[in-house]
């Protein structure tokens, strides 16, 4: 086998061939000539050197190598695309085996029902049978006995005599408990009455306020089915909030499936809320509590944004309607009668903004402005009535504004949005997306709310992690549900 020559035997063994004496007396010498002297020697010689003489030691000393570690890279990168090939192609088969074992499920389960519902239906016409043949032949034996039996005339008479006694006492009967009951009734109002009177002696400013704020939305709702359950100001409990949610089968985890929840409005929050032990069942209370009334006033902004539509394309308006035009100019504080200006101010602020907003400005309904002055929202005041922060500054005169109950806290803070200078960027972002016919959702809008607290796009933060971690944007197309019968609460 010959033995592999490096680079400098290369070229001894090549000044042998071209006989250069300089180099053979070297070696005879013993003296040690580098790579680079015996090239010099070379060229001196007019010796031209082979390129296949370097490039082999470069091949061997950094090609290779290089090449051997980028096959195995190549190789490493292969096996991985392999094996998670393979692991994407189980979790298909899982899928697909899972998949098909429900469907076998749900047909045997389908398969069974129909075998039970067809013996039952083969199990009629023999039942059938058997109810007919025993009263036939009951009333037969009846009329045969009737037919065959002989009628004593003085027992007949009693018999008479007794029914018509009977009919009597009955008749007596009835009336007198029509009468007594009646009489009963009326005790049972008159008893109600102190009953609803007993709130208007601890809070007598709140009470008239509380009856407008809860005529406004019935007379602004103009289905006939809906069924408004209103919670007046008699300080409930927690315990009976839940009972009442349970009553009515009212539930969050039915609420996203249906989008659809009751519209049972609450004027207050119960006082006892923060006493929950659990948390999730905190803010799953909270939320029951102000859902349907950020969802009511969002459906009056879709009504009015319905009616405004039709109004701008109408040539001739009514008086009445141009009453109403104005009134909404002066809702939406809207300048020289702008009506394009209107119909982007009178929109709908997304409800899992509404709801966070809700929770993190009322600490989920525990905070003091929330039990004291129904202030869902937090909002500052420098002229109405409000409630003072404990911890504002001496040279601050701000409140936090106080409602007299939540719906009209919600009411006032959709306003806010559509209206206050700060929010400009909101509306805009809001009016881009209806001219794109893109959903309002509030995790796309949430950036644009920075100027409501002092602290910016951290507040901004804040609100994407609660809409993320309590799935609020799962209550966007909720809508109030309709029902017939009027439910009334009392304490």
């Amino acid at each position: 086998m010959k033995k592999k020559l490096s680079y400098r035997e290369k070229l001894i063994e090549l000044a042998y061939i071209y006989d250069v004496k300089e180099i053979k007396e070297y070696v005879k010498s013993r003296k040690n000539l580098t790579s680079g002297q015996l090239e010099l020697i070379l060229k001196k010689n007019k010796i031209t050197i082979p390129k296949d003489y370097k490039s082999n030691f470069f091949k061997d000393n950094f090609v290779k190598p290089v090449l051997k570690a980028k096959s195995n890279l190549i190789e490493f990168k292969e096996n991985q695309i392999k094996a998670k090939n393979r692991l994407f192609r189980k979790a298909e088969n899982l899928k697909h085996d899972t998949k098909r074992n429900i469907n076998r499920s749900l047909l045997s389960a389908w398969t069974g029902l129909g075998k039970v519902g067809l013996n039952f239906l083969n199990i009629i016409p023999q039942l059938g049978k058997v109810v007919y043949a025993f009263f036939g032949d009951l009333f037969t034996n009846i009329f045969n006995a009737i037919y065959n039996q002989q009628i004593d005339p003085k027992k007949a008479r009693n018999v008479i005599i007794g029914f018509f006694v009977i009919v009597f006492a009955t008749s007596i009967t009835i009336s007198a408990f029509n009468y007594f009951g009646d009489g009963e009734s009326i005790k049972k109002v008159e008893v109600k009455k102190p009953e609803v009177k007993k709130p208007e002696v601890k809070k007598e400013v709140k009470k008239p306020e509380v009856k407008k704020e809860v005529k406004k939305p019935e007379l602004k709702v103009k289905r006939k089915d809906v069924n408004e359950v209103v919670l007046p100001n008699l300080n409930l409990k927690t315990e009976t909030v839940l009972n009442l949610f349970k009553d009515v089968d009212y539930t969050l985890s039915n609420v996203r499936v249906e989008k659809l929840v009751k519209p049972i409005y609450f004027t207050q929050f119960p006082r006892d809320l923060e006493s929950i032990q659990s948390t999730k069942l905190k803010k799953e209370t909270f939320i029951q509590i102000v859902l349907p009334l950020v969802v009511a006033e969002n459906e009056r902004i879709l009504e009015d944004r319905e009616k405004l539509k039709l109004l701008t394309n109408k040539k001739f308006t009514t008086d009445l309607e141009k009453q109403w035009l104005r009134q909404k100019l002066l809702e939406y504080k809207v300048k020289k009668g702008d009506l394009k200006e209107l119909m982007t101010r009178m929109d709908i602020i997304p409800t899992s903004i509404a709801l966070a907003q809700a929770a993190k400005e009322s600490g989920w309904g525990t905070s003091r402005f929330a039990l004291e002055g129904n202030a869902i929202y937090g909002q500052w005041t420098w002229s109405g009535q409000g409630i003072a922060p404990l911890e504002r500054d001496s040279n601050k005169n701000h409140k936090i504004l106080k409602f007299p109950i939540l719906r009209a806290s919600v009411k006032a803070y959709k306003n806010n949005l559509n209206t206050h200078k700060s929010y400009k960027a909101f509306r805009d972002k809001r009016l881009q997306l209806r001219e794109k016919n893109k959903k309002i959702k509030g995790l796309e809008l949430t950036e644009t709310l920075k100027n409501y607290a002092q602290t910016g796009s951290e507040y901004t933060k804040i609100l994407n992690q609660i809409i993320t971690q309590n799935r609020l944007s799962d209550f966007e197309p909720v809508k109030l549900v309709g029902s017939v019968k009027q439910i009334e609460l009392s304490s």
